[in-house]
């Protein structure tokens, strides 16, 4: 994902306090390293919506540090502290958002990064898996392992779905008629789920 206007940040937590969803401790930056070796190197940039490449004979690892303001990281999902109810509705998505871009509207992002990691399933008098809704910007989705709760079948490890702008999409059939008509208890049914 490339956005153009902002960047990404932990988004706000408001009443969920101070700990909770991604937390700024489990990203991690690289530790500074010095590599002088001779060797045939090809750097690929990526400028306006083109691709240039600069040929090298030498590493292009040979700095000691970088300076200024950004640094790459990684992030492991398993450490996603998630938000649920305990007592009936299923929550709105955005509790699961582990990045936002905002824009100078608030309220308002140019992209979130969500997970649905594994989680206990308690709500009562609800209909559990996501329900049918529409976003007001385009919704890219990708099941990275286990089986996703609003379809069981058809959507595998390593697919994805995209949702343009306001199209509405829910469950499947299957998923919806097995929701509505079975006993509610606690499960954790989802612990094997990993989406993004």
């Amino acid at each position: 994902v490339e956005v153009f206007d902002g960047h990404f940040v932990l988004p706000d937590l408001g009443p969920i306090g101070a700990n909770g969803l991604a937390n700024p401790r489990d990203f991690l930056t690289p530790v500074a390293a010095y590599e002088d070796r001779k060797c045939d190197f090809t750097v690929v940039n990526k400028f306006q919506g083109l691709l240039f490449k600069a040929k090298k004979n030498f590493s292009p690892f040979n700095v000691v540090a970088w300076h200024g303001n950004y640094a790459p990281y990684k992030y492991n999902l398993d450490h996603f502290c998630t938000v649920n109810s305990v007592s009936f509705d299923h929550m709105d998505p955005s509790i699961f958002t582990v990045l936002t871009c905002p824009t100078v509207n608030p309220g308002t992002a140019c992209i979130d990064f969500v997970i649905f990691p594994g989680r206990w399933v308690v709500q009562e008098h609800t209909f559990r898996p996501p329900y049918y809704h529409r976003n007001c910007m385009s919704e890219f989705m990708g099941l990275i392992r286990g089986v996703y709760d609003a379809k069981e079948e058809g959507f595998t490890s390593g697919g994805a779905s995209l949702h343009s702008c306001m199209t509405p999409h829910g469950p499947d059939a299957g998923t919806f008629e097995k929701a509505s008509n079975c006993l509610l208890y606690t499960s954790d049914a989802a612990d094997e789920e990993d989406s993004v």
